[in-house]
């Protein structure tokens, strides 16, 4: 009997702890709320002052710009009382690392972002000034969104973690170590961050990585990217005859290169699209029905998808859908290819060679210095005697995937339901960002792509814009994802 009175009094108090954890928690997140709606104004002025500097990475003339974009950064951390933050010199481009321990026993939160932006050619195509922001209601945008190079890629989204961070410091409501590393060389390659990572990396130590320069499928479709397709990027030639020749004398008598590349290239794909390389698929890891399942969830109308492509049909592996063609399954296209004649009129020629770029999009499992190996070997092997071919490998990346059973996953899946009201859909991006592989081999983290950017704010291209409420939306979150991880990690 007083063993059951004494379990019976633990449950009371673990329950009694648990509602007043509760209790405390949705104080907290009140409060951020709160303080967010009381500063919104002030957030969106210092987004505003942010956007007009001309931060642009791939042009020289721009490196002023640059450094004063990392200095702005650093202002706003060190206003906020950060227990360090500093400028970081690399060979290109400066790091800016800020971070805040308050607790070495709690979990530690490494956010990434990027300060640098894409050019903003062709300027004549925008319809204000790229570093002029301005905010413009839209039919997707109804309560406006901020017009300018950078709005959503990625200083906009970047600029959400700096503004949920001072929230929580200022409602005394964090609850995970933060950490920070903006750089300044995403839009050129990102050709420094390694080296910094690895010089770095004990400093750098943290449970997860928090990183928001990904989108959703909607405003009111929240999802969350769980995993990106690698790369194996190559450029093929195909030589014949030393030199071009006419095709009235020689034609069917010596082989033409761009004749013998089409028929190559065709070679690479059988009747159901599937890739044709001795093992190409050796390596992949198949999403289960589970997960495919999750994913089909998300609203796609096959006809809208032609209709806005202007094509009458889809193409792709025969047994997936569109979405997973495009995301979870590798393919092999051709980007480019050249040869011959082909300037006006007519010249009736056989020419000496033909070329080809070729990227192959990988899938979690795949490695692209092995496919490229692969591919090599293949495309040498299939060339007839009559030419000869060579492979001129260029860059890659390798895939990346959170698993959606995982806690990094669950805890950002917990904080977009709390704040959207709805569970959010995992979805494979069909691009690659190779610094998320890098990440997890050199820190060996896991990375969350917490994005709330939207396909149509025309990212790298004249007009982009980022949605007012994607920006507040993205400051409400990101500490609800601290919260729920802190939760998780107990």
């Amino acid at each position: 009997m007083h063993k059951v009175a004494f379990f019976f009094v633990i449950s009371i108090i673990n329950l009694s702890q648990t509602i007043a954890n509760f209790a405390i928690q949705s104080i907290n997140s009140y409060m951020i709320n709160q303080y967010i709606q009381e500063n919104k104004e002030r957030f969106l002025s210092e987004l505003m002052d942010l956007l007009k500097i001309p931060s642009v990475s791939a042009d020289p003339k721009f490196n002023d710009d640059v450094k004063a974009t990392a200095e702005f950064l650093k202002k706003r951390f060190t206003e906020l009382g950060v227990d360090r933050v500093d400028i970081i010199e690399t060979k290109g481009h400066p790091v800016v690392y800020a971070e805040k321990i308050i607790d070495a026993s709690l979990p530690t939160v490494l956010v990434y972002g990027h300060y640098d932006v894409q050019p903003a050619d062709p300027i004549e195509l925008w319809h204000s000034g790229p570093f002029e922001p301005v905010i413009k209601k839209t039919e997707i945008h109804p309560e406006g969104a901020i017009f300018a190079r950078g709005a959503c890629d990625d200083k906009g989204q970047m600029y959400m973690h700096l503004k949920a961070f001072e929230a929580m410091l200022k409602t005394d409501s964090l609850s995970c170590n933060a950490k920070f590393i903006i750089e300044g060389e995403e839009e050129v390659g990102s050709e420094n961050l390694e080296t910094f990572i690895s010089e770095f990396k004990e400093m750098l130590t943290a449970d997860v990585i928090l990183v928001s320069d990904t989108g959703m499928i909607a405003n009111d479709v929240p999802s969350i990217t769980s995993g990106l397709r690698g790369l194996s990027y190559v450029e093929v030639e195909v030589v014949g005859p030393n030199r071009d020749l006419h095709s009235g004398l020689y034609g069917g008598a010596v082989a033409n290169p761009i004749n013998i590349l089409a028929d190559m290239i065709a070679s690479l794909q059988d009747e159901n699209k599937h890739i044709t390389i001795p093992g190409f698929y050796d390596d992949v890891l198949e999403c289960s029905s589970d997960e495919r399942a999750e994913m089909a969830k998300a609203p796609f109308s096959e006809e809208a998808y032609c209709k806005a492509l202007d094509i009458a049909e889809t193409d792709g592996e025969k047994g997936f859908s569109t979405l997973e063609r495009a995301t979870i399954r590798p393919t092999l296209d051709v980007n480019g290819i050249w040869g011959g004649y082909i300037g006006e009129g007519a010249k009736t020629v056989l020419p000496s060679k033909a070329n080809a770029k070729i990227s192959m999009r990988l899938v979690p499992n795949q490695d692209p210095e092995k496919i490229t190996a692969l591919f090599q070997k293949h495309f040498e092997s299939i060339a007839p005697e009559s030419v000869k071919v060579s492979v001129t490998p260029h860059h890659g990346g390798e895939p990346a995937l959170t698993p959606v059973d995982s806690l990094e996953y669950k805890a950002a899946s917990l904080a977009m339901e709390e704040s959207f009201g709805k569970k959010p859909i995992p979805v494979r991006s069909g691009g690659s960002i190779p610094i998320i592989s890098m990440f997890e081999k050199v820190l060996g983290l896991k990375t969350i792509l917490l994005g709330f950017g939207l396909d149509s704010d025309a990212i790298h291209s004249p007009n982009e814009h980022y949605g007012l409420y994607n920006y507040y939306k993205g400051i409400e979150t990101i500490p609800l994802f601290y919260k729920h991880y802190a939760a998780i990690k107990k």
